[in-house]
């Protein structure tokens, strides 16, 4: 395995260990932060990676958008993402990951 590949999983599993460890997270808010970190990872991007409602919703299994919606908006409430839309159908949405209780981990 090369180094890139090494980093890009070392980055992946500080972040679900802080999510596991948050009392509040449950399945659904686990699930949309593996999706997001999942296509985080497919990208080569760390902090600011290109999303779309329909690709999250299929990555974790989430099949209404009221659930979503309800769960995308906590995670942003709790601080763990902040979402900048993209109003343009031709340019994808950005969510930023919140450094938010990495610095105890690494």
């Amino acid at each position: 395995m090369n180094e890139i590949n090494k980093s890009a999983e070392s980055w992946m599993m500080n972040h679900l260990f802080v999510y596991m460890e948050d009392s509040r997270l449950n399945i659904w808010h686990l699930a949309i932060l593996t999706a997001v970190l999942s296509l985080g990872y497919r990208q080569g991007a760390k902090r600011r990676i290109k999303v779309s409602r329909r690709k999250i919703m299929a990555l974790s299994h989430i099949n209404t958008i009221p659930t979503y919606h309800k769960y995308f908006k906590q995670l942003q409430c709790f601080g763990y993402v902040k979402y900048i839309p993209s109003y343009h159908p031709g340019i994808r949405s950005v969510v930023q990951l919140s450094k938010k209780g990495l610095s105890q981990q690494m």
